[in-house]
């Protein structure tokens, strides 16, 4: 993240992953985000409180926007369903 420029938007990608049964979210514009949650409700609420948390440990939090910042959280699932033949 450039210290010259303000934080105003925040993208978060989530992926389902099967096999933990657990959403997966990092995000490029914030180092160190990875988390997990058990749905995208319980992500965001994690989010709500971890994204202030790293701005800070990154010496960021001055940068923010004073109206706050815009969560962009986008969230991708793919399953394979069976169908009768």
């Amino acid at each position: 993240m450039s210290n010259n420029m303000a934080v105003k938007l925040v993208r978060v990608d989530a992926f389902w992953d099967s096999e933990g049964e657990v959403w997966v979210a990092t995000s490029e514009d914030l180092p160190g985000l990875v988390t997990e949650a058990s749905s995208n409700e319980v992500l965001l609420e994690k989010l709500k409180v971890m994204i202030p948390e790293l701005l800070e440990l990154n010496n960021s939090f001055s940068l923010v926007n004073p109206l706050g910042i815009d969560l962009d959280l986008r969230s991708r699932r793919s399953e394979r369903i069976s169908v009768p033949c």
